[in-house]
């Protein structure tokens, strides 16, 4: 399903096509030894985890040089398919279940992304900053806004200010809230046509 990917970023070098080509067959075998993703959901990866997690890259195109904090990362997402998409940028993966992590570690190495780096750590016990943190649905926004304390560069370097963007679904304007947060919530159908992108929103919070 290589194809989804192109449909919607058609510029994609010889080496990420390739690197995107291979995601299928290492989730599939690494799904079988630990359990990362929904069996129902692995076969349909490429739709409901990796453009899923690309949708950040409709919103924003990350410049070389930019670090970024994926918590609770899971098998990997959204951090690897935007590892992928932007070799010249520092992800760090970070998730509470150590095996996940062996998971992030062994594709990352399989892929030769040498811009990844991953850890068996909560958020709270990450001490560098970065200019911003991605994540999906690990938690409701009131409590994820206390993990993210003070991971924020001060100086920007993108488009848009360094922040939070999180991949999450349905209604949240409650949710919104309650946290405290100002942020703004990007549909994902707007960039995406299939419908399980119909309720998938990015809620973006500016940090500084």
């Amino acid at each position: 399903m290589l194809s989804l990917i192109q449909k919607y970023f058609p510029d994609l070098t010889p080496v990420q096509e390739k690197q995107f080509a291979q995601l299928q067959n290492l989730y599939s075998y690494w799904n079988n030894q630990i359990n990362v993703i929904s069996r129902k959901d692995i076969d349909e990866l490429y739709e409901r985890h990796v453009l899923h997690s690309l949708a950040i890259a409709k919103l924003i195109q990350f410049t070389p040089g930019t670090s970024i904090l994926d918590i609770g990362t899971g098998g990997g997402f959204p951090g690897i398919p935007l590892a992928i998409l932007f070799p010249e940028c520092d992800f760090y993966l970070v998730d509470s279940i150590g095996k996940k992590i062996k998971v992030v570690e062994e594709i990352a190495s399989s892929l030769n992304l040498r811009n990844v780096r991953a850890s068996h750590l909560r958020a709270e016990k990450v001490k560098e900053q970065f200019d911003f943190v991605v994540s999906r649905a690990v938690t409701n926004l009131p409590a994820f806004k206390n993990w993210i304390k003070n991971k924020f560069k001060k100086k920007n370097q993108n488009f848009l200010k360094n922040g939070l963007l999180y991949l999450k679904g349905g209604d949240l304007k409650e949710e919104i809230k309650q946290s405290g947060l100002r942020c703004t919530i990007h549909s994902i159908s707007d960039y995406f046509e299939e419908d399980f992108f119909e309720t998938k929103k990015i809620v973006y919070w500016k940090a500084v």
